[in-house]
């Protein structure tokens, strides 16, 4: 992609809206200094010292942070969070990011999903402890099923694109339940304009009618195919027939540092990243290639461009290590000028 089409790509994100239809998480986390532990009087074992506390938006907030920072218009969101403190700060995270939350449910059915880090200060450096998470674990309530699909047909009328961002291993636990996928797929049926684009950590073989993100080992895994220690990029692309056919729309499968696979005009092709040679935290790095991919295809990029837009995002994130890194438009523009300019 040259220079100037990127930047015009880039320039369009202010006149777009994204919202995002998904699990938040708000990220909780405790710096420990283990030199000041103090044992117990109940129960004789170290009380770990909190010296200091931060939190974050997590799991779809990531998502919405980094649409963002891409400079997105106009964010959307529709989920649920409990009527709990945890539920308001994650809320306010999301409104200092620029997200209207006013299609989020509060509601006391349910408590807002946490993942709590303990962060170990061992030589200078925050060393990540044993996590402790807090989610729902029961279905859905069916009234607040009924209010994500009545927002989500809401908020369809009025954005450029909806996320689909399925954080959870428990189905039907979370926003995204079977019946929020059959509801999306019959919006896409009726709505072919609008691009509806789908994450999921353990269900995207579920989605259809929309278009999926997925790694090249679950690619594998859907298609059937044996998976394999060695990276072949023709494995991958074996896999692209059986999954855009599945889907019903185009298919992006991200391959870590060898870049996004996508189909375009029937020719299958390998995108490139961009080359690390430091330390790298993935952390948020797939999350930024989301947006990117999103934010560039509501612009105007095919889908080539906008996985090369996304692993562009992913490899500014990539970089900040010891935090869910974000990519800003100057700072995607700074990278493409290091290794392609």
């Amino acid at each position: 992609m040259e220079r100037k089409r990127l930047e015009a790509i880039l320039e369009r994100f202010s006149g777009i809206s994204v919202a995002l239809v998904g699990d938040l998480f708000l990220d909780r986390f405790y710096e420990i200094d283990p030199q000041l532990d103090e044992p117990s009087l109940e129960t004789g074992r170290a009380a770990h010292q909190v010296v200091r506390k931060r939190s974050a938006p997590g799991a779809g907030g990531n998502v919405l942070s980094a649409v963002s920072a891409l400079g997105v218009g106009r964010i959307e969101c529709v989920s649920f969070v409990g009527d709990d403190g945890d539920g308001w700060e994650l809320l306010r995270h999301l409104n200092e990011r620029r997200v209207n939350t006013q299609r989020v449910l509060r509601s006391p059915a349910v408590v807002t999903p946490v993942y709590l880090k303990p962060m170990f200060l061992r030589d200078g450096a925050l060393e990540e402890g044993n996590r402790l998470d807090v989610k729902n674990f029961r279905p859905t309530p069916e009234a607040i099923q009924d209010a994500i699909i009545a927002r989500m047909e809401e908020v369809a009328e009025d954005v450029d694109a909806i996320i689909l961002l399925d954080q959870l291993n428990e189905r039907n636990f979370g926003v995204v339940t079977d019946r929020v996928r059959r509801a999306a797929a019959e919006l896409a049926q009726r709505r072919p304009e609008l691009l509806i684009f789908a994450d999921s950590r353990a269900f995207i073989h579920a989605f259809r009618n929309v278009t999926i993100k997925c790694n090249n080992f679950e690619a594998l895994r859907l298609a059937g195919r044996p998976e394999s220690a060695e990276f072949d990029p023709e494995e991958v692309f074996a896999c692209m027939d059986a999954l855009r056919a599945r889907a019903g729309r185009s298919v992006f499968v991200t391959c870590n540092r060898y870049g996004c696979a996508v189909q375009e005009n029937g020719i299958s092709r390998m995108v490139e990243t961009a080359r690390q040679d430091g330390e790298i935290d993935v952390c948020g790095a797939g999350d930024a290639c989301t947006a990117g991919i999103v934010s560039a295809l509501c612009a105007g990029a095919g889908d080539a461009e906008a996985a090369f837009i996304g692993c562009l995002a992913s490899g500014v994130t990539v970089r900040k290590i010891g935090q869910t890194g974000t990519a800003s438009p100057e700072e995607i523009l700074a990278l493409y000028d290091e290794q392609w300019g």
